[in-house]
């Protein structure tokens, strides 16, 4: 499928980069054209190269094809996101001022738009005219998500997440209609699940998987990406809350406004966590922890010596979960994450809920784990645990999905 994906001057031109990605990864060609605006958020290297094509932005730029026709004749879909109030207006008046103008006009593929702006400019009788008129021509506008804004806003106008808009983009190509609303269903933000609910709460939050030093190249390692603890600091941060994020060697961005802390070794993730959890409402530990690391260090790299082998002696790590139960101050919610797999001596379940009685956190998240499930860029299930290792609830699917339904039953837990 032909992609033209539009970027206009809005400050959540960032996430479209992810959907850039997605789109990518699923074998789609995607043409980017930016206007000259949205090149002050994502400049135009970054374009090209997620997506293997030049990135115009003015009519004029390649002229001998005639582009601005061309690019739209070509495309099977087109979005653009985000969508300013000035682009909605732009469009719903046929104006072709720059590239991407002249492009919409000269298609004739379906066209999804997802605005992104403050509250009080959607909610505007002119922005809300022009949506209309755009509804009335065919063009499926999707209603922004609810969530915390550019500084300390809050309300509709938030873009929705990028595999939101992908799933939008794909049932709109399939000629299936959606809701306005769909992408912000999916996302997580739900009219039941109002934004907001962890208001003023400060939450602390590990993600990533910690890494334990060998020798001076060499560390004992997991799986872990840190997609499930970033997916909960994004979720609760636009619902309101205060976030601190402790990473251990995560490459994903944390996202605008979250405060973020790296660590490599369990010993740093400790102390980290320890320290910012003094001033913390709820501490998530998504983090997955090594459970041992090796007792000696080399300062070199351990030379291999012909077929001989290498004998490691490990010790085991600080219990930081446990650490966190037996300290919490008056008040504070203490959740704990836990990858299991089965065995011959019992179940995910039943490890897990073995887990939660020992661990003694409020909550206990229990994740089956292996080869393509539970770790990295793929859907998650969890089963949420009481300290008695007592089903309180079930999540399945996206990360960010996964992370709505871990908070949703926080915020039960708090108002109880």
């Amino acid at each position: 499928m032909r992609v033209l994906l539009g970027v206009t001057g809005g400050i959540a031109a960032y996430k479209v980069a992810l959907v850039l990605r997605q789109l990518r990864a699923d074998g789609h060609s995607v043409q980017v054209i930016p206007t000259a605006a949205s090149l002050n958020f994502v400049g135009r290297a970054t374009w090209e190269a997620l997506s293997g094509h030049p990135a115009p932005t003015e009519t004029f730029e390649d002229v001998p094809s005639v582009a601005h026709v061309r690019l739209g004749q070509q495309a099977d879909i087109v979005l653009v996101a985000p969508a300013t109030a000035d682009f909605l207006a732009s469009m719903a008046h046929g104006n072709a001022k720059d590239l991407l103008g002249n492009a919409i006009l000269a298609t004739q593929a379906p066209v999804v738009l997802a605005p992104a702006m403050h509250t009080e400019m959607w909610l505007n009788a002119a922005t809300q005219a022009n949506v209309a008129t755009l509804r009335d021509r065919g063009v499926t506008v999707i209603d922004p998500a609810v969530g915390r804004l550019t500084g300390a806003d809050s309300g509709p106008g938030r873009l929705p997440e990028p595999e939101a808009l992908v799933e939008a983009l794909y049932e709109v190509a399939a000629g299936r209609a959606i809701p306005f609303s769909r992408a912000q269903a999916t996302d997580g933000l739900t009219d039941e699940a109002g934004w907001g609910d962890l208001a003023g709460v400060n939450v602390l939050i590990s993600a990533g998987g910690t890494h334990e030093p060998v020798d001076a190249v060499r560390f004992l390692g997991n799986r872990s990406s840190g997609h499930q603890g970033v997916a909960l600091a994004q979720a609760a941060f636009d619902r309101g809350a205060h976030v601190t994020l402790i990473a251990a060697n995560v490459v994903l961005p944390a996202g605008e406004g979250i405060v973020r802390v790296d660590v490599e070794t369990s010993a740093q993730l400790a102390d980290a966590v320890k320290t910012a959890a003094t001033h913390a409402d709820v501490v998530i530990m998504a983090a997955a922890v090594a459970d041992f690391r090796p007792r000696q260090v080399r300062d070199t790299k351990i030379k291999k010596d012909g077929g001989a082998g290498l004998t490691l002696e490990l010790e085991p790590t600080e219990d930081i979960l446990a650490a966190l139960v037996a300290t919490r101050p008056q008040g504070q919610t203490v959740v704990g994450f836990a990858a299991e797999t089965g065995d011959e001596t019992g179940t995910v379940l039943e490890h897990g809920a073995a887990k939660a009685r020992r661990k003694g956190a409020g909550l206990l998240v229990l994740n089956p784990v292996g080869a393509g499930q539970g770790f990295g860029d793929v859907p998650n299930s969890v089963t949420m645990l009481d300290v008695n290792g007592h089903v309180m609830g079930e999540a399945a699917g996206t990360k960010l999905v996964v992370a709505h339904a871990v908070l949703d039953r926080i915020v039960a837990m708090r108002t109880v």
